[in-house]
């Protein structure tokens, strides 16, 4: 089933995970695309603020980017995404981290200008297994009305 506007009310959305992280992907991820000393190297990490290896903030994005696109993204009538109100990294990715993803619907409002869609804007946490918050994303999502979902 597809999920529409109408699918989405303001409050509690679900969860889904967990997530396991390898040290081996974050140390590929981090060569490729985030080359900072800290995702890299042991030593240096353990000399840095995060005081040992951590994942990039972006792999952590990207693994929730995915997380969220298998649990509702990818079933839902998305025109995508006007992009991220707000991003906050709280505490490092660290190897072997296993991810939950909570999920909050804040708002969700027909569009004015297109009122054959609705914003729904979302709220999502990921926690890794001991449940401490590693980073907290609110987006919105431009998702068509039921009506227009039917019809194409």
């Amino acid at each position: 089933m597809t999920l529409s506007f109408e699918d989405f009310s303001p409050g509690r959305f679900g969860s889904c995970g967990p997530r396991h992280v390898t040290r081996e992907e974050m140390l590929a991820f981090a060569a490729e695309f985030d080359p900072q000393p800290m995702h890299l190297d042991e030593e240096a990490a353990k000399r840095s603020m995060l005081k040992g290896l951590s994942g990039s903030g972006w792999h952590l994005c990207s693994i929730i980017m995915r997380m969220m696109f298998d649990f509702y993204i990818g079933r839902t009538a998305s025109l995508g995404s006007p992009g991220v109100s707000e991003l906050k990294w709280l505490a490092p990715l660290r190897p072997g981290d296993d991810l939950v993803l909570e999920v909050e619907v804040v708002e969700a409002r027909v569009s004015r200008s297109r009122p054959e869609t609705g914003i729904v804007t979302f709220k999502c946490i990921v926690r890794n297994g001991t449940g401490q918050a590693l980073c907290e994303m609110t987006s919105p999502i431009i998702v068509k009305r039921r009506e227009a979902a039917l019809a194409g």
